[in-house]
Parts: structure tokens; sequence; C-alpha cells
């Protein structure tokens, strides 16, 4: 089940998120592209801790893309609570290893 396959290759990223400046309400999109076999995983930090996607909960207002992007319906930002400005990374993971996409700032104007 486990041995290598010859074919098989850790996780590379081949498109890295840009900074984001974003009005509030708006839609945005975090990109992220990685390569793999078997194709990795994706999941994506936000200050170092794991942002939650819909993956986790339904109800959350950001998807994990198919691609791999994180989409946001909608950003979020209020007085108190500020939960999508930050730096973002992407990480890709496969058996052989992961790869981490560069920070990616999403500021909210």
């Amino acid at each position: 089940g486990s041995r290598l396959r010859q074919e098989d290759f850790p996780p590379r990223i081949v498109e890295h998120p840009s900074d984001l400046i974003v009005s509030k309400g708006e839609p945005a999109t975090l990109n992220c592209k990685a390569e793999g076999r078997p194709t990795p995983t994706i999941e994506w930090y936000k200050g170092g801790e794991r942002a939650e996607t819909d993956k986790d909960d339904p109800r959350s207002h950001r998807m994990l893309l198919p691609s791999g992007s994180l989409f946001f319906l909608r950003i979020v930002h209020g007085r108190k609570s500020r939960p999508d400005e930050g730096v973002y990374v992407c990480v890709a993971r496969n058996y052989l290893g992961e790869a981490v996409s560069h920070n990616a700032s999403l500021e909210v104007a």
C-alpha cells in the first residue's frame, strides 16, 4: 500500500496568493494552486492558525474552492471582530511532504 511509487511527488505551490485590499462586505479570493501526486490537500492558515472554511463549518463565509483557492463570500469586519483581516498562507500536503505558499495579507479598506 504505502510504498513510494515512482510517479508520486511531493507538493509544490504553482500559484501563490497575493496581497489584497478589499472593502467590507465584498467578496474576495486568495489564490492558491498546488501540484503533487497524490493530489495534495490544501489548508489555509491565518496568523499561524488554521482558517476555518466551509469544510469545517458549512455556514462559514469562507469557501475552499476545488482549485485550492480561498473564497470569501463577503469580508466580515466590525469594530470588535475582524476575522478576515490578517496574513494568510496556503499549505499543500500529501504523504511525501508539504509546501507552504508566500504570505499574502488581506487588508480591509
